[in-house]
């Protein structure tokens, strides 16, 4: 999709026409673009994200967080943080966003085909990869096993929970979800007390024609590709992705370079592998 008039710094402009408040922090925001036109020849994959901006306010870089294959729209679920996350949160229906991209790589999907995946995530760290679920699990038919592990500090932090409940009730993935083990920690009787990497411990994944995709906060994504490894899982065989750092999405203001890597080009997908070669500092 080319920017507006050739201008890589103009956005489209979008209609917010659905929130959902997913946390006490989080929201998620529906968009349709305003030009018809625009919104018929939008196409992006699943991993790849957008500049989204509230005018008088900011902008600033978030996944795609629905499948490609659920038209029509796009949609992005955003932490309260700062000004203009603040002034996200503050719109409604009606109300209007300027939208550029989609910028960055994308997971690999036609290299998933025919093999197990295994989705793990911890808290915000699902909308990523929320996309590539939707994208998996409506084509099916295409993918052998798929599993879901995710994670949050509490239950009331989990994220799209109308879905947790239709991968509760689907027999197209196995869920897995935990909080973390904190004092007087509270949660339903399908939902496990406990950090992901003892899971991952008891559960033993074999990597033979599997991958993981995996984000959430560094730390887990840590502790998660660290067990991995321990468990026998060769690197180029785990996927995660990296916003946290990205700005202007083109390469352009050098705040996500990691040596002579910028995220938002030649990311934010990367394989583990590849991540392992980035400077010791990152």
């Amino acid at each position: 999709m080319t920017a507006e008039n050739g201008n890589l710094y103009k956005p489209h402009i979008v209609t917010v026409t659905e929130v959902w408040e997913e946390t006490p922090t989080i929201k998620t925001f529906r968009m349709v673009f305003d030009d018809p036109k625009v919104g018929d020849n939008f196409t992006f994959k699943a991993g790849q994200f957008g500049e989204y901006s509230v005018f008088g306010e900011g902008e600033a870089t978030f996944c795609i967080a629905n499948s490609p294959t659920r038209k029509g729209y796009i949609e992005c679920s955003v932490k309260e943080v700062a000004r203009m996350t603040h002034g996200l949160h503050l719109l409604d229906v009606g109300d209007k966003v300027g939208f550029r991209g989609p910028y960055g790589n994308w997971f690999p999907l036609e290299e998933m085909k025919g093999k197990k995946l295994m989705f793990i995530g911890g808290g915000i760290g699902l909308a990523p990869l929320r996309s590539l679920i939707q994208n998996v699990l409506d084509t099916r038919k295409d993918f052998d096993q798929v599993d879901i592990i995710y994670a949050a500090r509490c239950e009331e932090e989990f994220v799209y929970k109308r879905e947790i409940e239709e991968w509760k009730a689907s027999s197209d993935c196995g869920l897995c979800l935990a909080v973390d083990p904190i004092p007087d920690q509270v949660c339903g009787d399908d939902v496990r007390v406990s950090f992901i990497p003892p899971i991952l411990e008891e559960m033993k994944p074999n990597p033979k024609n599997r991958i993981v995709i995996t984000c959430g906060p560094p730390i887990m994504i840590k502790l998660v590709t660290a067990k991995l490894e321990e468990l026998g899982w060769p690197a180029e065989q785990i996927i995660t992705t990296l916003e946290m750092k990205m700005k202007c999405g083109l390469g352009k203001c050098g705040r996500c370079n990691i040596g002579s890597t910028y995220v938002c080009k030649d990311g934010p997908v990367f394989t583990y592998e590849q991540i392992r070669s980035f400077p010791q500092e990152y």
